[in-house]
This record gives structure tokens, sequence and C-alpha cells, in this order.
């Protein structure tokens, strides 16, 4: 997924606010292309997998817990230079700090429930896509 792949997550609070519609039109608005999706629940061991670069940070097990409060909607998408144009996208991770526009601007209740998950590297954007997806899951 070097240079034109990320990956990203709905999270679970921006799914129970009903905001999967509003955040997958705003990436289809900004150009990118939905190549792997699907609606699924991490359990906290999953969500404490795919976040184990953090366990050693404060917020860790906040963290797991939320990630495994509920569903999440996590998918690839494709567009040239699409880690950075997607973290342009959502914003600043506290979602006070977030541009206007942003998703976490628009759908971000704080900076520990901020709505969606993106890629900082091209090189975590593949680890993360096929953390969640197999290669028959993923179409060009």
């Amino acid at each position: 997924m070097k240079g034109n792949r990320t990956f990203t997550m709905i999270k679970p609070d921006a799914v129970k606010a009903g905001h999967i519609g509003a955040i997958l039109a705003k990436i289809n608005e900004a150009g990118f292309k939905i190549v792997a999706m699907k609606y699924t629940k991490l359990s906290a061991e999953k969500a404490g997998e795919f976040y184990a670069v953090h366990s050693a940070r404060p917020f860790y097990g906040e963290l797991v817990e939320f990630m495994s409060s509920g569903p999440i909607v996590a998918a690839i998408l494709e567009k040239d230079n699409a880690v950075e144009d997607f973290r342009d996208l959502i914003g600043a991770t506290n979602p006070a700090d977030a541009k206007p526009g942003t998703i976490r601007a628009m759908f971000a209740k704080n900076i520990g429930e901020n709505a969606i998950h993106g890629s900082d590297s091209d090189e975590n954007a593949t680890i993360e896509g096929t953390f969640h997806f197999s290669g028959t899951e993923i179409f060009a």
C-alpha cells in the first residue's frame, strides 16, 4: 500500500452517533476510492493487539476499552498521496485543534472519542490494512 493507500477506522463513538454515512461521504468527496471495507467489532484482545504500539502509554487501557466497546467501520482507501491527504481530511487528534471542515472537527466528541483513525505512514497503512483485511477482501 505504498504511497496510494491508507487505512482508516470509523470509531465506536461515530458509529453509535450515526455518522457512518456522513463520514463516508466526506471521504468520497475528497477523492478517495474505497478498496476494502467492513462493519465489525474488535474484541479487547484484537484492539490491544492493534494498538500495541501504545501499550506503555497511560491511555492504553482506556483506548483498548473504547475501541472494543462497539462496532467500527474499517476501510482501506486509495488516492495519490493517500496517507498525508487523509490525515489532512481527518484533522488533528484533538478535535479542539482540528481545522473547520475536517472529519474530527465535525464529528469528534473529544481527544479520546475522536471519531476516526487514519494511518500515520505508508508503512503503518500496510500493517494496519493487513491486520483487518485478507488479500481476497481488497479490491483495486
